[in-house]
């Protein structure tokens, strides 16, 4: 059940540590817990550290520890590169290095069960007749925890309609035929058909999956919501703790109010930041394609500036992957996903294909730090000189919303894109009909 929820235009950061230790009060209360003796903290990963889920999950250690109880902290990373010792001090402060694990999304997961292939064809409307093998971390799910507290940032997902809640667990946490089954189940269906949306197919088969195989972990989900302020910068509007599917769905639903910018006609240019400590990678910082690419019009661009991209995937095989074959159209790829070994090999890349490609419909550039021209064109992507796109679209000066730069050219800048939705209002309506009947 929900255990509580806070919601105010903004909450300040003394009033989330003030919930965050009223979680643990009700933990112990609630799950009849004497004494709080070993703890698993699981917060997202880097590229979501805007959220602020590093200094909450800092309050947690802190609280935990003081207390005297033995805390570990594990980045859902799912199968993102792990963080570095540089990057936990950056996004998790004063929580000791030792005390914070890598997932390990190949050699370090257990089996806890499957969902049957009957139950994720009907969720997916027939479109795909695969199971699900549920692989998950196995220190989260082997050793003995009073209780597992996670942590993050309900937004919108091309995957699961909205990030968060149970995704923790089986994108986060999951093993390497896990990511892959889910995601490419996801692409297949149609990342437009998942975006903004409650509970997607995937979503669906994840809370299958936590109702019959994690019933009996000891666990809450501390859930912020954001929008941005007056001075354009994210703030939090809402807190929403508790153990079950509605804790997520309060928070989807806030999300979906504050976090989707809609549009009367297509958008002929959007210029979007990626910011360079969060993403690295095009398989994360197309985030500003995926967020985007319901309100872009036939025949647009989308810039998307990146001075901390420096490869295509988070690991070298889903980066040959990529440099192979490039962003193509979803039946291409569904075509060759029949007959090449390394497309079937690492499904989930070969989704993130798909995921990244405008299917035609408009341009995508990229100014990325660290790619050069050849490579960047080589994946079917134009490119632009980093340099020479900050100085035309200065994200100093350059304003969240409309503007116009002085040779007349009107652009949509995006300073976080991967905080939001941008669609046109047929677009959305078309995926809430999905939804609906689909």
């Amino acid at each position: 059940m929900t255990w509580f929820q806070r919601e105010a235009r903004f909450i300040s950061r003394p009033e989330i540590e003030e919930m965050v230790q009223r979680t643990l009060d009700e933990a112990k209360e609630r799950l009849g817990i004497a004494e709080l003796k070993r703890v698993l903290l699981l917060p997202p990963d880097i590229t979501r550290a805007h959220s602020g889920s590093g200094w909450i999950t800092e309050r947690f250690y802190q609280l935990l520890d003081d207390a005297g109880a033995e805390v570990h902290v594990i980045p859902t990373l799912g199968q993102h590169v792990p963080h570095t010792p540089e990057d936990n001090r950056w996004m998790f402060g004063s929580i000791p290095e030792e005390r914070i694990h890598a997932h390990d999304w190949k050699g370090g997961v257990t089996n806890v069960g499957t969902v049957p292939a009957e139950y994720v064809k009907e969720m997916t409307g027939g479109a795909v007749d695969w199971e699900m093998p549920v692989d998950l971390n196995t220190m989260t799910v082997t050793e003995q925890w009073d209780l597992i507290v996670h942590v993050g940032h309900v937004v919108p997902h091309e995957v699961l309609g909205f990030a968060n809640h149970n995704k923790n667990y089986f994108i986060g946490l999951g093993g390497k035929r896990l990511i892959g089954s889910s995601h490419m189940a996801s692409a297949v269906y149609g990342i437009e058909n998942n975006l903004g949306n409650l509970v997607t197919p995937v979503r669906a088969c994840f809370n299958y999956a936590e109702d019959h195989f994690l019933a009996d972990l000891p666990d809450v989900y501390f859930q912020v919501v954001m929008d941005y302020d007056d001075d354009a910068k994210l703030a939090h509007t809402g807190v929403y703790v508790g153990d079950d599917l509605e804790t997520y769905l309060a928070a989807a639903r806030a999300s979906g109010e504050q976090n989707f910018t809609t549009f009367d006609e297509p958008v002929k240019k959007i210029v979007a930041v990626m910011q360079e400590d969060e993403f690295r990678a095009t398989w994360v910082a197309n985030k500003a394609v995926y967020r985007t690419r319901m309100a872009m019009a036939d025949g647009g661009e989308l810039l998307v500036i990146a001075p901390g991209v420096e490869r295509f995937g988070e690991q070298p095989e889903v980066d040959a992957l990529i440099r192979k074959y490039g962003y193509i159209s979803k039946d291409e790829v569904l075509e060759l996903y029949k007959t090449e070994a390394d497309m079937q090999d690492i499904p989930h890349g070969t989704a993130h294909l798909v995921h990244g490609s405008s299917e035609g419909r408009f341009t995508i550039t990229y100014a990325p730090g660290k790619l050069s021209k050849e490579e960047i064109e080589s994946v079917g992507y134009q490119y632009m000189d980093l340099q020479d796109a900050l100085r035309r679209y200065d994200p100093a000066v350059m304003k969240d919303g409309w503007n116009t730069m002085d040779d007349g050219e009107e652009v949509f800048y995006i300073s976080t894109p991967s905080a939001g939705l941008w669609s046109t209002k047929e677009k959305l309506a078309q995926r809430a009909n999905h939804e609906l009947h689909g």
